[in-house]
């Protein structure tokens, strides 16, 4: 496997990113050429045209909500557990002040680096794109998706 970093942390599920997505999205733009092209049938094509639409919207956001909604409290609960190993207390005071960009971003440093770019974040209030271009010894999280 690649060693992972900043350029390649992201991750694609092929079947849907890569087939169904655009399966839909040519259907779609299929149905609204049809509809310009077919004067018999343009309530027809029209009508096509909203079905696949809304399929493919609730598709990405389903997708998105229920996956993402779950990774994200994951990281949450994975950073209060690896704050409690570190500094041996409780995280409650410390995670009200960061947003989930920043927790998220804190994932990928490992203990040492953690600990700055944490009083960072605290401190200057960086945001979680910054955190991870700082980080110099990435530590890869292979599983989100």
């Amino acid at each position: 496997m690649k060693t992972q970093n900043y350029s390649n942390h992201k991750r694609y599920y092929a079947p849907h990113h890569f087939i169904f997505l655009p399966i839909l999205a040519g259907l779609q733009v299929f149905g609204i050429w049809k509809y310009f092209t077919d004067n018999k049938n343009t309530l027809v094509w029209l009508l096509f045209s909203v079905i696949i639409f809304l399929i493919l919207y609730l598709t990405v956001m389903l997708r998105q909500h229920y996956a993402l909604g779950n990774q994200n409290r994951i990281i949450r609960l994975e950073f209060q557990q690896r704050y409690f190993e570190i500094f041996g207390e409780r995280s409650d005071k410390v995670i009200e002040q960061l947003n989930f960009s920043q927790i998220a971003a804190l994932r990928f440093a490992y203990d040492e680096e953690f600990k700055t770019l944490l009083a960072e974040a605290l401190n200057k209030n960086v945001s979680g794109d910054e955190i991870k271009k700082s980080i110099t010894d990435w530590r890869p999280d292979y599983q989100r998706v």
